[in-house]
This record gives structure tokens, C-alpha cells and sequence, in this order.
């Protein structure tokens, strides 16, 4: 036996080299969040001959569920189309008990930040935006909403790990003013996971393949993505994982012991 076959580690790997299957080493989490807005939902738009759209959140579909029958994992869908992150603070959570410590999971993966800074133009703020002693002293940014929602996840289970994702770049025909705002996104996401220890981005900014004409016309229908194009996100969203957990594997020794009262001390939780 080989073990690199098993757990190949090369330092000079990409995040997204190594495509994987069955989950990979996402495998370890037992139980996800996914917390996001409609491309976490699994959303479809429709269109009538009248040239009406609607809009179709059907969550058997999402990335979050294709990750859950890939690991053999349960995987919660804390998510729901439009969704911002000052939204999911202020009602969206409280409304759905997502707060309640009963539905606490091991790890997060968030993906907020498209209705919030790319359509709704807000300013996205920074990390210095979230202060760490208590998140009720956060300032009313995106940076302030995203650091809150971390934290109060962090209250609830201490030891979960978290994983930001980044949105994909666009294609080369696209408006400069919208790149450079989703590049400022990406960067502001970068900067929140700095300042938690057990945050890790899943930065498809930098790594994933550009949402440009050929990526839009396998994958997309409409503004949202298809069927296929929900499967493919699983399958980059659980290699990063599987690459992250790989590359920090001591960061994730203790992942059976979260959301227990165990340890093994001296090792890092």
C-alpha cells in the first residue's frame, strides 16, 4: 500500500487539482450547515410564454444535498434565495430557530455576499468591521452581518470549522464596475476568515473555472444555475474541503470530538 495514493499531499497541489467522488475527507463532518442565498438553495428560474419569471428554491437539488449523498454526511440547508447576511441576522435565523444549539452542526460552509454586495451594491466594509469580545458591537456592514453570523455559530458550538466561499469570476465580456466589485467581495471574505482560527476559504475567486459564455451555457438557466451546474458546484465544493483538510490535517485531528463534551488534551480542538 501506498499512502499518497490515499492522501496525496504535494505541497505544489491546487486547491481544485484533485476532483473527488465520494466526499473525500469532507467525509469526516457528520453533520453541515450551508448557509446562503439561492445558489445554496438550489434555485431555478422559470420563464411563461407571457415572459414572467419565477423563482423555484428546490433544496434536493443544491450543492449542500448533492455534498450530503457524495459524503454519506447530513448536510442542512440554512439557506433560502435573496438572501443577504444583514437579512439572516436580523430575521431570516431568528425565524427559523437556526440559532436553537439543537441544530448545531461541525462544520459551516457560507456562501452570502452576491445579493448583498453585486446586486444590491452595498458597501462590503472590512474585518475590522467585527469585534471579536462580542458581535453585538459589530458595525452594521456586510463584513459586520458575515462576522456576526460566524460568531454566533461559534457560541453555539466553539469547535466548528467554517468554510467562506468566495464567488467565481466572470467571463472576459463582463462589466468592469461588477467585477471589481465581486473582487472587493473576495477580498473582504479573505479578510473575515483571518481573523477566525477555524475559518478556511473555499476561494473560487482565485481557483474555480470563470461562470463565462460556454460556463453559463452548459450551466446555467436563466440567471441561476441547472441541475448539472448544482452537481459540478458539490463536486468543487467537497474537493477544496477534502484539499483544505488534507494540507491542515492536524487542524482537523479532534473533528470526530466536535459537538461532544470529549477531547484529547493537547492537541488542538
Amino acid at each position: 500500500m501506498e499512502l499518497e495514493r490515499f492522501f496525496p499531499c504535494d505541497p505544489c497541489e491546487q486547491p481544485l487539482d484533485r476532483p473527488v467522488e465520494d466526499g473525500g475527507f469532507c467525509g469526516i463532518f457528520r453533520r453541515i450547515a450551508c448557509v446562503g442565498d439561492s445558489l445554496s438553495s438550489g434555485e431555478f428560474e422559470s420563464l411563461d410564454e407571457n415572459g414572467v419569471r419565477g423563482y423555484h428554491d428546490y433544496f434536493d437539488y443544491s450543492w449542500g444535498q448533492y455534498i450530503a449523498r457524495m459524503a454519506g454526511c447530513t448536510v442542512l440547508n440554512f439557506s433560502r434565495g435573496g438572501m443577504t447576511a444583514k437579512n439572516y441576522c436580523e430575521n431570516f435565523a431568528w425565524c427559523c430557530d437556526y440559532w436553537n444549539p439543537d441544530r448545531r452542526c461541525q462544520a459551516y460552509i457560507i456562501a452570502l455576499g452576491v445579493n448583498d454586495i453585486l446586486n444590491a451594491r452595498q458597501e462590503p466594509g472590512s474585518a475590522a468591521d467585527i469585534c471579536l469580545s462580542d458581535w453585538t458591537k459589530n458595525e452594521k456592514t456586510f463584513a459586520g452581518y458575515y462576522g456576526q453570523i460566524i460568531q454566533r455559530y461559534l457560541e453555539i458550538e466553539p469547535n466548528a470549522r467554517f468554510f467562506l466561499m468566495t464567488p467565481p469570476r466572470s467571463g472576459p465580456d463582463s462589466n468592469p464596475e461588477y467585477d471589481a466589485r465581486k473582487d472587493r467581495l473576495a477580498e473582504t471574505i479573505r479578510g473575515i476568515a483571518d481573523v477566525f482560527e477555524n475559518a478556511y476559504v473555499l476561494d473560487f475567486h482565485r481557483y474555480a473555472v470563470p461562470h463565462d459564455e460556454l460556463f453559463t451555457r452548459r450551466f446555467y438557466v436563466g440567471g441561476h444555475l441547472n441541475a448539472a451546474g448544482y452537481l459540478l458546484t458539490a463536486k468543487m465544493t467537497v474537493s477544496y474541503i477534502d484539499y483544505i483538510i488534507r494540507h491542515n490535517i492536524t487542524d482537523f485531528a479532534q473533528a470526530g470530538f466536535i459537538g461532544t463534551p470529549y477531547s484529547y488534551a493537547g492537541l488542538k480542538r
